[in-house]
């Protein structure tokens, strides 16, 4: 069962000066393995961290440099969490996350779907059973 969708995009040439301006966002907001990437892939990844906290409901226990986006072997993106992030989603009973990157024209965009194999909790449970005119 679907249990939250969330969505984001980013201007690239706006992150690009972001980072420039503010370098130690790189630590803030990207696993170790992220920092190294170009800037087009950094923002991707960044709106893929967007949206998996919509996707979530919210950020409570959710840690940014605990959310990694990484490749499969056919390059397929995929989120690898950790720490308190990995805890807070399982907790959530969520059992699958799918994610879409893309980038181009100076926009990058992700979008994600997160899964439930039975009854959820806490802020996905909310979002779940919110009828279409409910306030979120």
């Amino acid at each position: 069962m679907i249990v939250g969708i969330g969505v984001d995009i980013v201007d690239i040439p706006r992150f690009e000066r972001s980072l420039e301006r503010t370098p130690r966002l790189l630590e803030r907001l990207f696993a170790p393995a992220e920092q190294h990437l170009k800037s087009h892939s950094l923002a991707a990844r960044y709106a893929a961290k967007e949206a998996l906290i919509k996707a979530l409901g919210g950020s409570d226990g959710v840690h940014w440099t605990e959310i990694e986006v990484a490749s499969e072997p056919s390059g397929r993106p995929v989120f690898a969490l950790s720490g308190e992030t990995d805890a807070t989603v399982t907790g959530r009973g969520i059992a699958a996350l799918h994610l879409s990157l893309s980038h181009d024209a100076g926009l990058a965009t992700a979008y994600v779907i997160a899964e439930s194999d039975g009854p959820v909790t806490g802020r996905a449970a909310a979002s779940a059973t919110d009828s279409p005119g409910d306030p979120a």
